[in-house]
C-alpha cells in the first residue's frame, strides 16, 4: 500500500479529468464537502429545506461517510490499484460511468422523499458495489492477496449504507448502526492504510534531510494497535454504551497515541505534505479517547465530542492530507506542500476542534458549530481552488 504516491504511467486519452481516478474523485469529494456542509448548515438553521426522506442528522452522517468520504476512497483506490497490481487504470468512460454513479447517489438521498427511500436506496447504493466489483476484478486479476481488504471494506461500507437507507424507507431502526458501521470501516482504514504510508513518506522525506531517527517500522506492537482499534470500534458499532466498549476504546487510542510518537512527527515540521499526515492521523487517538470517555462518563462528556473527532478530524484531516499529495505526486508535481495547503490542513483541524469543543460550550454550542462549519467550507474551498486546477490540467 506504500506506491500509492508514484506517478502513473501518462496518459492523452480524452478529457484530463478522467485520466485518472484520483482527478475526478478528489475535486469531486472537495466539492462536495463544501456544498454539504453548507446545505447541513442552512438546514439546521431552518433556512432552507431538503426533500429527503433520511431526518436531517442522518442525511448529514450519510453524506460525510457515503458522499464525501467514499469518493475519496474511490479516488484512492482507482488511484493506487493499478500501481498495486501493474494493470491498467480506469479512464475514460468506464470511469465517467463509474462518477456518474457517484453523482446519482447524491442526487437520489438529497431527493428521496420525493423519489421514495427504496428507488432511491437502490441508486445510492449503485456506486459502492460498482466500486467494489472494480477493485475486486482488478486485485484478483493482479494476484494481488494482500490488497484483499480493500473490497471487504467496500462490503461493509455497502452493508453501513443499506441499514442506514433501511430506517430512512421506515423498515427498520438501523440507522444509528449503519451509520457507526459506515465510520468505524472508514477509520479502521485510516488506522490500517495511515499506519503503512505516514511512517514511510515520513522516513523517505527524513533520509533526505540526514535525520538522526526515523520512524520505527510496522511490527507487532502495529498489529496489537490494530486489532485493539478493530476490537474498540467493533463494539462501539455493536454495544455503544457498554463499559467494556469504553475501556477498549481508551486503550486503542492509547496505542495510537503511542504508535503515533514512534513515526517522528515532531521531525518534519518543514514539510506541510508530511506534517499533515501526523495531524490527520492524531486524531484517531484523540477521537478513540474521547469516544471511549463519552461511554464511561456520558454524564461528562458528550459521546458526539469523541465521534466528531474521529469525522471531522480525522477523516477530514487523513483526507484533504492524502488527497493534496496525491494529487502533487500523480500530476508529476514537486512532492512540496507551500502555504496554501498548510493553510488547507489547518483550517480542517481548527473545524474539526471546534466541532468536538461544540458539546462543552454550553450556550455557544450553536456558535461554535457555525464556526466550525465555515471553516470546514473556507478550507475545502481552499482546497478546491488550489488543488481542482491540477485535477483538470493536461
Amino acid at each position: 500500500m506504500t506506491k500509492s504516491d508514484e506517478p502513473v504511467p501518462p496518459s492523452t486519452a480524452g478529457p484530463a479529468l478522467l485520466r485518472a481516478g484520483f482527478r475526478v474523485f478528489f475535486l469531486a469529494a472537495g466539492v462536495w464537502a463544501v456544498v454539504a456542509v453548507a446545505i447541513w448548515l442552512c438546514v439546521f438553521q431552518a433556512a432552507a429545506a431538503l426533500p429527503t426522506a433520511f431526518d436531517y442528522t442522518a442525511w448529514h452522517a450519510h453524506e460525510m461517510v457515503f458522499g464525501y468520504a467514499a469518493a475519496v476512497i474511490a479516488g484512492f483506490l482507482l488511484t493506487a490499484i493499478p500501481n498495486w497490481t501493474g494493470r491498467p487504470l480506469l479512464q475514460g468512460l468506464p470511469l465517467a460511468l463509474l462518477f456518474g454513479a457517484w453523482i446519482a447517489g447524491r442526487a437520489a438521498a438529497a431527493g428521496s422523499a420525493i423519489t421514495g427511500p427504496l428507488a432511491a436506496a437502490a441508486v445510492d447504493l449503485a456506486f459502492l458495489v460498482l466500486l467494489f466489483a472494480v477493485a475486486l476484478r482488478e486485485i484478483l486479476a493482479g494476484r494481488n492477496w494482500r490488497n484483499l481488504p480493500m473490497p471487504l471494506a467496500l462490503v461493509l461500507l455497502i452493508v453501513a449504507n443499506v441499514l442506514m437507507h433501511l430506517q430512512a424507507a421506515g423498515l427498520a431502526e438501523t440507522g444509528g448502526l449503519g451509520q457507526r458501521l459506515g465510520i468505524g470501516v472508514v477509520v479502521l482504514l485510516i488506522n490500517l492504510i495511515g499506519g503503512r504510508v505516514i511512517p514511510n513518506f515520513t522516513r523517505n522525506w527524513l533520509a533526505r534531510t540526514n535525520a538522526a531517527a526515523l520512524p520505527a517500522g510496522f511490527g507487532h506492537f502495529d498489529r496489537l494497535s490494530l486489532l485493539t482499534t478493530a476490537a474498540g470500534l467493533g463494539l462501539w458499532v455493536f454495544l455503544p454504551e457498554h463499559p467494556l466498549t469504553g475501556g477498549v476504546l481508551l486503550a486503542a487510542g492509547g496505542l495510537n497515541l503511542a504508535r503515533l510518537a514512534r513515526w517522528q512527527g515532531l521531525r518534519t515540521l518543514a514539510e506541510p505534505l508530511v506534517w499533515s499526515l501526523h495531524l490527520g492521523f492524531a486524531w484517531v487517538p484523540l477521537g478513540l479517547a474521547l469516544l471511549g470517555l463519552g461511554v464511561l462518563l456520558p454524564e461528562v462528556l458528550a459521546p458526539t465530542a469523541g465521534l466528531h473527532a474521529l469525522t471531522a478530524g480525522a477523516i477530514g484531516g487523513m483526507t484533504v492530507a492524502v488527497m493534496t499529495r496525491a494529487t502533487l505526486g500523480h500530476s508529476g508535481r514537486p512532492l512540496t506542500g507551500d502555504g496554501w495547503s498548510a493553510a488547507i490542513y489547518l483550517g480542517v483541524a481548527a473545524s474539526a476542534a471546534l466541532r468536538a469543543a461544540a458539546p462543552l460550550a454550553g450556550s455557544a454550542y450553536v456558535t461554535l458549530l457555525w464556526a466550525s462549519g465555515l471553516l470546514w467550507v473556507a478550507a475545502f474551498g481552499l482546497f478546491v481552488l488550489r488543488y481542482g486546477r491540477l485535477h483538470l490540467a493536461d
